[in-house]
């Protein structure tokens, strides 16, 4: 009897190109069955110290083994998810809020989607508001191996901590700067090992396509960047002045994090520097320039987030102290310079209560100083817990605040302290 080679029929099967998804899986699966087959073959032939039969299969589980991650790898995947939220807020600086005892609002429906083919790799999310729809992020990438990655498209940014510098609902005073979890349009490439993580970026421009991108309204997304200059005497909500539209345009980023191991700790240092050009619609030049450092802290069940970040806008022939911001269907207004501090400490405890797995506990405290125009400072301190159910995650966060959006404030405000209770049910599928 001709003696056949398992591992290669496995071979030859995973580099047809003809064979469709359907025939592949019937064809593995009775591969896997004969396999199980000759083992039973073998281990009897063992027991009895008979020789096998001459035409039973010789395996070499290595082969084998490359043969089916090689054809699992070539086939078609995709993974289709999302998330429903619905939020409650009592607000101590909105007298129409308090009366009412607070607010419970629809929050945002999602779908994300992603998946692979070979090493080709996607993912895409669309969030739908009472108040807008936007794209969170849409990319298309490849694994060159183990280590590099490359993606083109609306990516995050790779700046300061990831993938968030917060733990709350609310982030940190970072992300209404722009700077945390941001997402802009362009080419990226990271390189992970077990102990280092480098990240080169380049963004062409905004996620909308920059000033000339054709969006039906530019306050139409989820993260916070540059589309104007504000100008002495417009109020910090208005919309920018005809001539005075700008965007970001040829930003590049540099980002690169190494991890420590110490028995129980674990710590992650690293660095960020961004830099890139402002396009205003006069035809005025401008540049803007941001670096931070972090650290981050893993001990048993406790977590420690520290980061100092220092940033910079410049309008030639123009002395200009607050830039114009959009996002959340609204214009906002940020200094043009400032110096932000984060210190965050959270304590997660794995508990069994019913389908409640998990409590995160923590305090996240953010401090935007040393503005531009000598602008009175921002802070934000968030105290909260996060319930993990199965898919629902909950946060529970008590906010208090002073110039800070979304807490009654802006960040180029005078304004009084402000508190905030907040509830916000995710239900993530």
């Amino acid at each position: 009897m001709t003696r056949y080679s398992l591992a290669a029929t496995c071979i030859a099967l995973a580099l047809s190109t003809t064979a469709n998804a359907s025939s592949i899986e019937e064809e593995l699966k009775a591969l896997k069955e004969r396999i199980e087959q000759l083992e039973a073959q073998q281990e009897a032939a063992n027991k009895t110290q008979q020789p096998v039969q001459q035409d039973v299969v010789v395996i070499n589980e290595v082969e084998v083994v490359e043969a089916l991650e090689t054809v699992e790898k070539t086939e078609a995947k995709v993974n289709f998810g999302g998330a429903v939220r619905v939020n409650y807020s009592y607000e101590d600086f909105n007298d129409a809020n308090a009366d009412r005892g607070g607010d419970f609002d629809f929050d945002l429906f999602r779908i994300d989607v992603s998946g692979s083919y070979g090493d080709l790799i996607y993912s895409a999310q669309y969030r739908w508001f009472e108040y807008m729809n936007v794209v969170q992020h849409a990319w298309i990438g490849y694994n060159f191996d183990e280590h590099q990655q490359g993606k083109i498209g609306v990516t995050q940014v790779p700046f300061g901590m990831l993938t968030y510098a917060s733990n709350n609902y609310f982030f940190s005073s970072n992300f209404y700067l722009g700077l945390e979890d941001d997402h802009d349009m362009g080419l990226n490439y990271t390189y992970k090992s077990d102990v280092n993580r480098f990240d080169v970026a380049f963004y062409k421009n905004d996620e909308q396509g920059g000033i000339d991108g054709f969006v039906s309204d530019r306050t139409d997304r989820y993260a916070y960047d540059v589309v104007g200059i504000r100008l002495d005497g417009e109020d910090a909500y208005d919309a920018p002045t005809a001539g005075y539209e700008a965007g970001e345009v040829n930003t590049f980023n540099l980002r690169y994090a190494h991890n420590f191991t110490f028995d129980k700790l674990g710590v992650e240092l690293g660095g960020s520097v961004q830099a890139g050009q402002l396009e205003i619609a006069n035809g005025t030049d401008g540049d803007n320039f941001a670096a931070a450092i972090h650290g981050i802290l893993d001990y048993d069940r406790w977590n420690v987030k520290l980061q100092v970040t220092d940033y910079e806008y410049n309008v030639d022939g123009m002395d200009v102290d607050r830039i114009v911001v959009a996002a959340y269907h609204f214009y906002d207004s940020i200094p043009a310079e400032a110096t932000t501090y984060i210190a965050n400490v959270a304590y997660s405890l794995p508990i069994d209560f019913g389908p409640v797995s998990n409590l995160t506990f923590y305090n996240d405290y953010s401090l935007v100083t040393g503005k531009s125009a000598s602008l009175e400072d921002t802070f934000m301190n968030v105290t909260g817990m996060a319930v993990s159910a199965g898919g629902l995650y909950t946060y529970f966060d008590y906010v208090v605040a002073e110039n800070q959006p979304f807490i009654g404030g802006t960040m180029v405000g005078n304004g009084d302290t402000n508190k905030r209770f907040n509830i916000n049910f995710g239900y993530y599928f």
